[in-house]
């Protein structure tokens, strides 16, 4: 079955999920909402990341075999924390800051959550497009409550040591910038790791954990999303303000 030719009901069903996660974040924006063009640049940036993912993923799953053997615990553990969540979470961050590190709307600290969420819902879309298209509605509906909104979580993790790096950069703390960029990755790189790694666990008496990490790692990531809205903070602050700023909430 191609994308074309797939029906509209599986398209709605591994459409719709993702456009609801967008919309939700869109409005948790509360300081300065972002351009639309920008936005839909950013799914479509996700889309893309999704080739640059699998090619690495390709060449990191012919290479693993050469050092490890398969069908082991160290095997599932370097190819799903290692080659998987490195590949898919390294493509979207390495287009995430081409095309917003730089970007005039990229002014408030909440915006890399919503950048960040934006392409990984991006890559989430075009990922579930492709399971339903060989697998039907089912596929799609336990990705919606699953695959969709993990990704959305791995977003978030992301978008808020980015939008965190940009702020130190606007403080001039370069050194700080540099070390949330890199939590910007590795993070959502390991919780990542962590959702392959137990969904993919064969054994069924332990798919509890598998359901307990998701749930917990949801409900996280809302508390998370309604905190950085609530706290969120223009980036262009001078540096002396911002000290004054943090002064008085010290003194509160």
């Amino acid at each position: 079955m191609t994308y074309f030719t797939m029906n509209p009901i599986l398209i709605a069903a591994a459409v719709i999920p993702a456009i609801i996660l967008l919309v939700r974040v869109y409005k948790a924006d509360k300081l300065d909402r972002e351009p639309p063009g920008l936005l839909i640049s950013l799914v479509l940036f996700g889309i893309l990341s999704t080739l640059i993912a699998l090619m690495l993923e390709h060449i990191g799953m012919w290479l693993l075999p050469h050092f490890v053997t398969e069908d082991t615990i160290l095997y599932n553990a370097l190819l799903y924390f290692g080659v998987v969540a490195f590949s898919e979470e390294g493509a979207k961050y390495l287009l995430l800051k081409k095309r917003t590190w730089n970007h005039y709307a990229f002014n408030c600290q909440f915006d890399g959550v919503v950048y960040a969420v934006f392409v990984s819902l991006g890559f989430a879309l075009w990922e579930n497009i492709s399971y339903v298209a060989g697998s039907g509605l089912w596929t799609a509906l336990i990705r919606s409550v699953t695959a969709m909104p993990g990704h959305a979580c791995f977003g978030v993790f992301m978008g808020v040591f980015y939008g965190a790096a940009k702020r130190m950069e606007g403080m001039r703390n370069e050194q700080s910038a540099k070390r949330l960029r890199k939590a910007a990755l590795l993070l959502p790189a390991f919780m990542h790791g962590a959702y392959d790694f137990l969904a993919t666990i064969p054994l069924k008496r332990y798919s509890w954990f598998f359901a307990a990490f998701i749930l917990g790692m949801f409900i996280f990531c809302y508390k998370l999303v309604k905190r950085a809205s609530a706290d969120d903070h223009y980036i262009a602050q001078p540096f002396e303000e911002e000290q004054a700023v943090w002064g008085e909430n010290e003194k509160i």
